[in-house]
C-alpha cells in the first residue's frame, strides 16, 4: 500500500481524500492543516489530522506527501521545502513560473534524495501531454487550448488574496469565434486575450474600497493582466446561491498538414468535460503520486512532471494488463 499524506485540506485536499479512496493501492495516513486541527472533520475514519509543523517528524509514516495549498503564495514556498523530507506532488498550475519553479523544487528533492512532481492536473498536467503527443505527431502545425467554461482554482484562489475581498470565484469562458475557427481547420493567429475572457464574482469585505480591488485583479501579472476580465461586486448570498459549484474543462486542438506538398489536413482534439474541477485534478494528483513512489522505490531523484513519468508508471495495473487490456 501507498501511504499518502495530504497536507492541505480544502477543495483540492477533499478531493485526494475522494481519490486516495477510489484506488485499491493507496490508503490515507495523516492529514496535515494550518487551521486548528480540532476543528478539521475528514471523511476517513480512523485517520489523524495534525498540525502542519509536525509534518516532518512524521515522515517516516508517509510515502508520498501530495501538497494541496495555492500555486499563488503556497506552493512556491511549500514545495521546494517539503521536498527535502518527502517526495511529493503538488499542482502548481502558473505556467509562466514553472520553469523556475521546477529548478527550485530539484534542487530540493536532490538534495533530500526524493521524487518531487510538479504541476500535476489537468492544466498542466494532462493537456500538457496531449499538447507534446500531437506535437510529436503533427510536426507541421498550431497549437490552441481553450479552457472552460469554468471555475479556476487558481484564480478563484489568487482573488481571494487580494486584500478587502472576502470570497470570490473567478471562470474562463472561450471566446466561440475563435474555438470555431480553430476546429474548421482555419490556423488563425491568436493573443491569449482573442481566446478567453475570464470573469471574476468577488464578495468584499465591508468597507472595502471596491475600485482598488478591480484595479488589483484585473492588472495581476500571470492571471488577468493579458485577459478581457470582468468583476462583479455580489454578497455572499448570492455567491453561495449561485457559484456554488466548481465545474471546468476545456479542449487541446492541434491542426497539421501532412504529405510532401501539404497537402492533407488534419485535426487532433481532446476535451474534458468536468462537474467537479478539484475532484478531477485529486484523481490526476494520485496517479502521479503511484508514479512518483515507484519512481522513488527505483532509485529516482530531483523534480519530475508529467513529461518525464512514463505512462506506465501511472497505472495501478502491471504491465501484462496493461498490455492484455489497453494496447
Amino acid at each position: 500500500m501507498i501511504r499518502i499524506g495530504i497536507m492541505g485540506y480544502g477543495n483540492l485536499g477533499r478531493g485526494i481524500e475522494c481519490a486516495v479512496k477510489q484506488n485499491a493501492d493507496m490508503e490515507l495516513k495523516a492529514v496535515f492543516t494550518r487551521r486548528n486541527p480540532e476543528t478539521v472533520r475528514i471523511l476517513t475514519e480512523g485517520v489523524p489530522v495534525y498540525p502542519a509543523e509536525e509534518a516532518v517528524k512524521r515522515k517516516e509514516e508517509i510515502d508520498v506527501l501530495i501538497l494541496c495549498g495555492g500555486s499563488a503564495t503556497d506552493l512556491p514556498g511549500q514545495t521546494p521545502e517539503y521536498a527535502k523530507h518527502f517526495t511529493v506532488v503538488d499542482s502548481f498550475d502558473t505556467h509562466a513560473r514553472i520553469p523556475e519553479h521546477f529548478a527550485n523544487v530539484d534542487k530540493a528533492a536532490v538534495e533530500g534524495g526524493n521524487i518531487a512532481v510538479i504541476s500535476a492536473g489537468w492544466d498542466p498536467g494532462m493537456f500538457s501531454l496531449n499538447r507534446l503527443y500531437a506535437n510529436a505527431v503533427l510536426p507541421n502545425g498550431n497549437d490552441y487550448t481553450f479552457w472552460g467554461k469554468g471555475v479556476s482554482q487558481g484564480h478563484s484562489d489568487a482573488i481571494r488574496r487580494v486584500a478587502g475581498v472576502a470570497d470570490g470565484k473567478q471562470y474562463t469562458i472561450p471566446v466561440e469565434q475563435a474555438l470555431a475557427a480553430v476546429r474548421s481547420g482555419e490556423n488563425p493567429e491568436l493573443s491569449v486575450r482573442d481566446k478567453h475572457i475570464r470573469e471574476c464574482f468577488v464578495v468584499p469585505e465591508e468597507g472595502a474600497d471596491l475600485a482598488k480591488i478591480e484595479e488589483e485583479i484585473k492588472t495581476m501579472p500571470n492571471y488577468f493582466s493579458d485577459y478581457d476580465t470582468t468583476v462583479h461586486f455580489i454578497t455572499q448570498e448570492e455567491l453561495n446561491r449561485n457559484h456554488s459549484g466548481i465545474p471546468h474543462g476545456g479542449f487541446v486542438i492541434r491542426s497539421g498538414k501532412t504529405g510532401w506538398n501539404e497537402e492533407n489536413s488534419h485535426v487532433i482534439e481532446y476535451s474534458l468535460r468536468l462537474d467537479s474541477n478539484p475532484e478531477f485534478t485529486a484523481s490526476v494528483i494520485a496517479a502521479c503520486a503511484r508514479a512518483a513512489y515507484r519512481m522513488k522505490a527505483e532509485g529516482m531523484k530531483g523534480c519530475k512532471t508529467v513529461f518525464d513519468i512514463a505512462p506506465a508508471y501511472l497505472s495501478a495495473l502491471d504491465g501484462a494488463q496493461l498490455r492484455a487490456s489497453m494496447l
